[in-house]
C-alpha cells in the first residue's frame, strides 16, 4: 500500500482501539473531521463499511474486524521494517508511545525521555502519565515505565533501577505525636495514604525482620499524588511512605526523619512492554538509554 493508505490503516486501527473518532483524533493530533474523512477514504478503497455509527458510539462491523486484524499485521510488519533499517543505520527512528505514573513520570522519566529525543532525533515520542494501571496492549503503548514488582506474565519486563520505599515524617510531627515503636502503632497515627495506579489504598505492605507484614493506615489527609503527600509530611501533617530517592534530600537536610527504619517496601523500577516488541531496535535503544539515565544520581535544582 502507498503511504496515504498506510496512514489510513493507522487511523482506522486507532479508532477501533479507542472506540471513538474524537478520542482517536485527540491521540493522533488530528481533527475529528479529518479522521472521519480518512476512514471514508479507506472504506471507499476497500468497498466495505468499517463502522456502524450512532449518536452515542462507534461499533466495528464484521468486515471492520477482519480489516482490523489485517491492519495490525501490516502495521506490525512496517514497524519491523523500520526497526531493521534503523538497526542497519544504528540510528533508531519511528514512533514510541511511553507511559508512566504521575510524580515519578514527571520528575524522573520525563527528563530522561527529553534526553533520549535529543540523542536520537529520528524518534517521535509521545509520553503520557496516569494515576491508574495502564493496559499497554489494549491502549496501544509501546512501553510502561513502572514502579512496583507485580508484572503481568504476558508482558516483558526489564529492571531499570533498584528502589525501595521508606516511612518518614517531620521532626515537628514526631514531637507532637510521638514516634511509632512498631508497625501496629501506625494505626494510631496520622498517616498520608496515596492512591497510585494498582497499589491498594490505605494498605501498606512492608518487609521487616519477620518477612512481609501488612498494616491498615488512615488519616485526615489522603491523595492520589505522591508529591502532595510528601509536601504534607514536610509540613508536619503525618507519616508518609515514599521512595528513598524522593525523600533523601529532605532526610539529608533534617526536614524528614525515617520512621521504623527496619521496615521497607520493595518497589523497583521496570520497563514493561508487549511481547511483540521484544525485537524492536528503537524500543531496545529506549530501554537501554532509560536504564543508564535512571541509574545516575538525581540532580536537585
Amino acid at each position: 500500500m502507498n503511504n496515504l493508505q498506510n496512514e489510513d490503516l493507522h487511523v482506522f486501527a486507532t479508532v477501533v482501539r479507542k472506540g471513538s473518532f474524537a478520542a482517536a483524533a485527540e491521540e493522533l493530533g488530528m481533527s475529528p473531521a479529518y479522521v472521519s474523512k480518512r476512514i471514508g477514504v479507506l472504506e471507499g478503497i476497500l468497498g466495505v463499511r468499517l463502522f456502524q455509527r450512532t449518536t452515542r458510539r462507534v461499533v466495528v462491523t464484521l468486515e471492520g474486524e477482519q480489516v482490523y486484524a489485517r491492519a495490525q499485521a501490516i502495521l506490525a510488519q512496517l514497524d519491523d521494517l523500520v526497526d531493521e533499517l534503523a538497526e542497519g543505520r544504528r540510528e533508531p527512528s519511528g514512533q514510541l508511545r511511553i507511559c508512566s505514573s504521575f510524580g515519578f513520570g514527571r520528575n524522573l522519566v520525563a527528563p530522561a525521555i527529553a534526553q533520549l529525543a535529543a540523542s536520537y532525533p529520528g524518534l517521535q515520542i509521545r509520553f503520557e502519565v496516569f494515576d491508574r494501571l495502564v493496559d499497554i496492549v489494549a491502549e496501544g503503548f509501546d512501553l510502561d515505565v513502572r514502579v512496583g514488582d507485580e508484572i503481568p506474565p504476558q508482558l516483558i519486563a526489564r529492571r531499570l533501577r533498584t528502589n525501595g520505599r521508606i516511612l518518614c515524617a517531620s521532626p515537628a510531627y514526631l514531637a507532637r505525636h510521638g514516634t511509632p515503636k512498631n508497625l501496629p502503632d501506625l494505626a494510631g497515627h496520622q498517616c498520608l495514604p496515596i492512591k497510585e495506579r494498582d497499589h491498594p489504598f490505605g494498605v501498606w505492605r512492608l518487609r521487616g525482620r519477620n518477612g512481609e507484614e501488612t498494616v491498615k493506615v488512615s488519616g485526615a489527609l489522603s491523595t492520589n499524588h505522591g508529591e502532595i503527600a510528601l509536601r504534607w509530611a514536610l509540613d508536619g501533617a503525618g507519616i508518609v511512605l515514599r521512595s528513598r530517592w524522593d525523600a533523601q534530600p529532605y532526610l539529608d537536610a533534617g526536614q524528614l526523619v525515617v520512621v521504623l527504619p527496619e521496615y521497607t517496601q520493595e518497589a523497583n523500577v521496570w520497563a514493561v512492554y508487549p511481547q511483540r516488541l521484544a525485537g524492536s531496535a528503537r524500543l531496545r535503544v529506549c530501554v537501554e538509554f532509560l536504564e543508564a539515565q535512571l541509574a545516575m544520581p538525581r540532580q536537585e535544582g
